[in-house]
């Protein structure tokens, strides 16, 4: 059995062609941050016969389970990533779209300490930073 095919078991999840070939894309060295759409077209290069409200359907099915995190960065085009398990935060450059991912202690500690000084702890966060290139 694959690693993809025990993943979606384990999650109670039926194991088709559609979610393991999502998997394999979304599960690709160097491979983040892909819409619907570019995930689409990967599987169409491929040859793939997948249909755009399959793959649709299929990451909501993963985001639901917890497989994928979903981010909605400036722009309007939702972006998907496989959830790895270990948190990091993103910057998006507002003149080119690319998204840079970033993992700092300091800003984690910082966060928890303001929830605290208002009588809460972090349950969940995302943080996006957008930015531009410095001229």
């Amino acid at each position: 059995m694959t690693d993809q095919s025990h993943d979606l078991k384990k999650l109670g999840l039926k194991v088709t062609h559609p979610r393991i070939r999502i998997l394999e894309i979304l599960g690709a060295d160097g491979v983040r941050h892909l819409s619907a759409e570019d995930l689409y077209r990967r599987l169409m290069a491929d040859g793939e016969d997948i249909g755009l409200a399959t793959v649709y359907r299929v990451l909501t099915q993963f985001e639901a389970a917890g497989l994928v995190e979903k981010h909605n960065f400036e722009g309007g085009t939702a972006v998907y990533e496989l959830d790895r398990g270990q948190h990091h935060d993103h910057m998006v450059c507002v003149e080119t779209g690319k998204v840079i991912e970033f993992a700092n202690a300091e800003i984690e500690a910082l966060q928890k300490r303001i929830a605290a000084e208002h009588g809460y702890e972090i349950e969940d966060h995302s943080l996006v930073l957008y930015v531009r290139p410095r001229k």
